[in-house]
């Protein structure tokens, strides 16, 4: 296929691929899948080869957000029946973290919900991050707190953050829609603000939300215009008791198809597969690893992930490895970059036989455009909230905007809260 072979030159070149063509590549066929997801791994292999950076989410704060944004668990009026609970201490949280360490994390990220941190707040996330980084050597420490103030940023960096994700979510178009309380403009300011105070910026994307091709197509674009050095890509979880409870519009082909136009668009960062991984790809999960370079172990903020155990079994089955402390992520011109950037670096990232690992990111070059950003969520949170109560309601039928064809799967069977791990007493799932 001409359009596969032209985007995997590009790929290889860093080369932004036209607007056509990313559009091209969510509308390729059923038939054209498996040719669609090789051409994507020909520009994950080039890059990243065939290792896949596991990350542990940590809830230090969960529910009573202040805002409004329609995917999420934890949302002003949400009557979904999540763990709620106040700020974890930090030996709380080191303690959490530790778990997914033990599991294979190399990054762990750590994620408050609220419309952003007071000083007070950055303070107790700095005493996290050094609890953290003394009991954990190598591990590299994303922040996802919400909308950054001037300032923040660099104080987050002092105190050992690695990186800050904040997820531009949905299109500048459609932002409005989703949520009413902060704006589009607010959350790449935050991300420009990480950026510039050297830490790896991470902004996703959360699809399924009802939204268009071109939707899609504008935020993937935005993130590189960003250059942020991740990208989470993120598919909704109907969470019952919030708005977009109904909307089940994905398939596990329309998820491949997403994530190979994110790598074609973004081919030199960390396309990390976040929430709604297991409810959406299902059986395909192993399938994705040829796109997407990075995953969560274990569960999520507000709701369950599949067991640890079966992601490093469905990893080592594929025929993958995963990324250790001792190499970096990211290729070298991005991890040198980020390291100029910053005046010396962020974190572990010291470079291997020229793979290069770190969270930096790339100088524009050869028309190669600039990189992209990385995980999700709400309320400022880092990774997927989604969930719903445990249980086996089934959706109600399918509406105009998401006809039957569409949807032909949904399993709410494979929703359920999180009630284990940080904020409780029971073992988390790592």
């Amino acid at each position: 296929m001409d359009l596969l072979n032209t985007l995997v030159d590009k790929g290889l070149r860093r080369e932004l691929p036209s607007r056509e063509e990313a559009l091209a590549v969510l509308a390729t066929s059923d038939d054209e899948l498996l040719d669609v997801v090789a051409a994507a791994g020909k520009v994950r292999r080039q890059w990243f080869g065939r290792r896949v950076k596991l990350n542990y989410l940590v809830n230090l704060k969960s529910g009573l957000c202040p805002e409004d944004c329609s995917y999420c668990s934890q949302r002003l009026g949400s009557t979904a029946g999540i763990l709620k609970y106040t700020w974890l201490k930090p030996d709380e949280a080191s303690q959490a973290a530790a778990a997914g360490v033990a599991g294979g994390a190399k990054r762990v990220c750590l994620v408050a919900s609220g419309r952003g941190p007071t000083d007070r707040d950055v303070e107790r996330v700095g005493k996290t991050i050094e609890a953290i980084k003394e009991q954990n050597e190598g591990v590299e420490v994303c922040a996802c707190l919400g909308l950054l103030s001037d300032g923040q940023a660099e104080r987050l960096r002092e105190a050992g953050a690695d990186a800050y994700n904040h997820n531009l979510n949905t299109s500048e178009g459609t932002y409005g829609e989703i949520t009413t309380t902060h704006t589009y403009a607010d959350r790449v300011d935050t991300v420009q603000k990480a950026h510039a105070a050297g830490l790896s910026a991470c902004s996703g994307l959360i699809a399924g939300m009802g939204e268009s091709d071109e939707d899609l197509v504008d935020v993937v674009f935005a993130l590189r215009e960003l250059d942020s050095d991740s990208v989470p890509v993120n598919f909704l979880i109907p969470f019952e008791g919030t708005p977009l409870a109904k909307e089940w519009n994905l398939t596990p082909q329309r998820c491949l198809r997403i994530l190979a136009m994110v790598r074609f668009v973004c081919p030199d960062v960390e396309v990390r597969i976040a929430g709604g991984r297991e409810v959406h790809l299902r059986s395909m999960q192993p399938l994705a690893l040829n796109i997407a370079n990075s995953i969560f172990l274990g569960d999520y903020l507000t709701s369950e992930g599949q067991a640890g155990k079966a992601d490093l079994d469905m990893i080592a089955d594929a025929g993958f490895e995963v990324e250790g402390t001792g190499t970096t992520t990211l290729p070298e011109h991005r991890a040198d970059a980020l390291a100029a950037a910053a005046g010396g670096g962020c974190g572990s990232h010291a470079s291997e036989g020229g793979t290069g690992a770190g969270c930096g990111s790339h100088t524009a070059e050869a028309g190669a455009g600039t990189g992209c950003g990385s995980h999700a969520e709400a309320g400022g949170g880092c990774g997927p909230c989604g969930g719903t109560a445990p249980a086996a309601q089934a959706p109600e039928a399918p509406t105009a905007e998401a006809p039957a064809a569409e949807v032909p799967n949904a399993r709410t069977d494979l929703v359920a809260v999180r009630r284990r791990g940080a904020g409780t007493d029971l073992a988390p799932n790592a």
